[in-house]
């Protein structure tokens, strides 16, 4: 790329960085920006900043919002005695586009993964506890994703949770297990929900 400028090398170095985005993909995306116009291009610069800088996680569930706490803890209407936990705020979403959940959330920021190099102690597990020691949960709802990690972070999570006068169930298996939430669709998710069992 000697013939490329240096501002549109940076640029491609920058979206390769991005999950899922390979080298190839970063150079599409590069030049695309380079054909929008301005007023497009510059708005997505202007978006990217307004999130970085507005975007931070709720104090109460580590869900994303631009406040103190986000809109789904600040909902009176919502079932106080049921708390979901799910691994990232993507998870979330999804769970809640189906409808067939009204209780709160409470977001971990990842999962346990030795591999990676992620313990309990870089997840929000102790805000999670605390939740549940100060709170009226009568049913805490693993929703982490159907993998081995999932799994065992959900399994690590019970086990703390068992001194607590609290339920705790596991989705069910109408999310396949090795997949992920959010790519899961809304009926399974929602059948997922309804059909949660036991841990």
């Amino acid at each position: 790329m000697d013939q490329v400028s240096e501002s549109v090398v940076q640029l491609v170095e920058h979206f390769a960085r991005l999950p899922g985005i390979g080298k190839k993909t970063a150079e599409r995306l590069a030049y695309h920006v380079l054909r929008m116009h301005e007023t497009e291009a510059l708005a997505l610069a202007e978006a990217i900043q307004r999130v970085k800088q507005n975007v931070r996680y709720c104090r109460t569930c580590c869900n994303l919002t631009e406040e103190d706490e986000c809109a789904i803890c600040r909902d009176t209407g919502r079932d106080r005695s049921r708390l979901l936990v799910v691994e990232q705020p993507r998870d979330l979403i999804s769970l809640e586009a189906t409808g067939a959940y009204r209780g709160l959330y409470h977001v971990l920021l990842g999962r346990i993964a030795p591999l990676d190099g992620i313990g309990p102690e870089q997840l929000t597990i102790d805000c999670l506890v605390q939740r549940v020691r100060e709170g009226e949960f009568q049913e805490v709802i693993m929703g982490t994703n159907p993998t081995v990690e999932g799994d065992g972070t959900a399994l690590h999570l019970s086990n703390i949770l068992a001194e607590f006068p609290v339920q705790i169930t596991r989705l069910a298996r109408g999310v396949t297990s090795g997949s992920v939430l959010e790519f899961a669709n809304k009926e399974m998710l929602s059948d997922a929900l309804t059909g949660r069992q036991p841990l």
